[in-house]
């Protein structure tokens, strides 16, 4: 993935490097020298605290009174140019607020609130509206408000990312750590690419006429395809933590299910032996790109936008919750024991681990 990425000028480990820095530095800001997640029983953390170590889906920091404050950011990244290009805004802002509900709830986190910031070249009221648009029926979806937010003019391009907040007992953080071998992976369906993989994407499928050609394919023009906006899916995990002992939820982003191991439990990896169909973006960008599975895997959602751990008696529960909200929803794995903390797609002969699939063997 690096070599495909370098050739479109995305420079990966140097990311990764100034990324490492960055952590370093902040962390310095933080009150407490230990991070731990608290359980019943065990001594509460401090006002102030940091519950989580970076990289998670959010973080959590300690409110007092047993209350957190979980927090994260996130852009729609280049699919703001498929918007650019087609000019047309009025979705882009549900996948701003998608990007960042959907990582909330990964520490079962209810979301509350996000503020947006929204960059444009120049100031233009119909085009700011549009995006308004989007950034509300998000909202609406998600059961959130919008508090504010910024509009800064003058940018290169346009860009728009969002910072949202939640709430959770600091003794309720969901981070995986109780996932063990036999839990059951619940796949929960994308409705296309969502916000990830979008660069390489325009790339591969730039010979095609994004504004008027309809690809037979998609039913579709390749534009509309990519703007379809990433699914929400807040309402129904909360229902399923409500009722169900849920171990991990994982919100299935860049790097594809690879997501998986970047739960918190020790000593356990993930076998992938159902994937469901995936939807044709896929095949058109792997056929066009003349892509491998590995790269596919770890760059793209490949239908499976979120992921539920479960425990097998409870399989038949999740899915009925998650069909009650009109989703599609399959047992797409299960949790095994593997001190590598690997991720096993079988059908495809596929080994993952960090942030590269490599053919098994």
């Amino acid at each position: 993935m690096t070599d495909i990425y370098a050739a479109m000028g995305v420079d990966v480990p140097e990311a990764d490097r100034g990324i490492a820095k960055i952590t370093a530095r902040i962390k310095e800001t933080w009150p407490n020298k230990t991070i731990r997640v608290p359980r019943w029983g065990q001594p509460m953390p401090q006002q102030g605290d940091v519950l989580m170590d970076i990289g998670y889906f959010a973080n959590v920091v300690d409110l007092g009174g047993g209350g957190g404050l979980a927090t994260t950011t996130d852009g729609v990244g280049s699919k703001t140019k498929v918007a650019d290009r087609l000019h047309k805004y009025d979705t882009i802002g549900i996948d701003c607020v998608a990007m960042n509900v959907n990582d909330l709830i990964c520490v079962a986190a209810k979301p509350i609130s996000m503020v947006d910031y929204i960059a444009v070249p120049r100031a233009d009221a119909d085009i700011l509206d549009q995006i308004a648009i989007g950034l509300a029926d998000g909202a609406k979806q998600a059961g959130v408000s919008i508090t504010g937010g910024e509009v800064s003019q003058g940018a290169a391009e346009f860009d728009l990312v969002g910072t949202a907040f939640g709430r959770v007992p600091v003794n309720h953080i969901l981070i995986g750590q109780d996932t063990q071998p036999g839990d059951v992976i619940i796949g929960i369906g994308s409705n296309g690419i969502h916000a990830n993989g979008l660069s390489m994407a325009q790339k591969i499928l730039s010979a095609y006429n994004w504004l008027e050609a309809r690809e037979d394919l998609l039913g579709r023009s390749i534009g509309e395809e990519l703007l379809r906006p990433t699914f929400i899916y807040v309402k129904e995990v909360m229902d399923a933590i409500a009722n169900i002992p849920v171990k991990a939820l994982i919100h299935i982003t860049g790097d594809g299910l690879l997501n998986l191991n970047r739960i918190k439990a020790n000593g356990v990896g993930f076998r992938i032996d159902m994937l469901p169909p995936r939807p044709n973006i896929f095949n058109l960008i792997q056929m066009q790109g003349q892509l491998d599975d590995a790269t596919m895997f770890q760059t793209f959602n490949i239908g499976v936008g979120f992921c539920v751990i479960v425990p097998p008696n409870w399989i038949r529960e999740t899915l009925d919750i998650l069909h009650d909200y009109g989703r599609h929803a399959w047992q797409i794995g299960v949790v095994v024991p593997d001190e590598h903390k690997t991720v096993q797609i079988t059908e495809f002969g596929l080994v993952g681990r960090g942030k590269k699939f490599l053919m098994e063997g």
